[in-house]
């Protein structure tokens, strides 16, 4: 099924770090805001490195990230896929990143999620020359024991460059 991206990205002119997601999962797409699956860990993990309440309402979501100086979309404007299974992207149609990347500080990008990141290395390095560094899936699909500590573990990357 054909679905294309109806998020907006979140950023503002002190964004240090973007974290790009494949494409909003049909979760997400229902409720209209990031990383929206109850089970999704995302901010979860972004609560415990940061040691900060983020709150539940878009709102309060998006006042983080701008505290935090962290700015969010996707690396997909488009594709097909089944349900929200990355594994079954086909016919992938980048987001043009360079908007964001013109009007802010950042200098780092995270991809969540191995398919981002490959999707990110093919369509979106060529044109940004920004290396992405992958992060673990936050996604209720990747639940294998002791993703908690592997997650803090490697997502305290983002708080070591949004506190420099």
């Amino acid at each position: 099924m054909l679905v294309n991206h109806t998020l907006k990205p979140i950023y503002d002119k002190n964004s240090k770090v973007l974290i790009l997601g494949s494409i909003p999962s049909v979760k997400s797409r229902e409720i209209g805001f990031y990383y929206s699956h109850p089970q999704n860990r995302f901010w979860k993990t972004l609560e415990k490195i940061y040691n900060e309440e983020i709150g539940i309402t878009k709102k309060e979501k998006i006042e983080f990230l701008k505290k935090h100086h962290i700015a969010l979309f996707d690396v997909l404007k488009s594709c097909d896929i089944k349900s929200s299974s990355d594994s079954s992207i086909k016919n992938p149609v980048p987001n043009d990143l360079m908007p964001i990347l013109k009007n802010t500080k950042i200098k780092t990008i995270f991809v969540t999620g191995g398919k981002a990141h490959k999707l990110y290395q093919k369509y979106c390095y060529p044109i940004t020359k920004i290396k992405a560094i992958p992060l673990p899936s936050t996604s209720p699909a990747n639940c294998p024991k002791g993703i908690e500590e592997k997650l803090i573990s490697e997502y305290k990357q983002i708080k070591e460059i949004t506190n420099k």
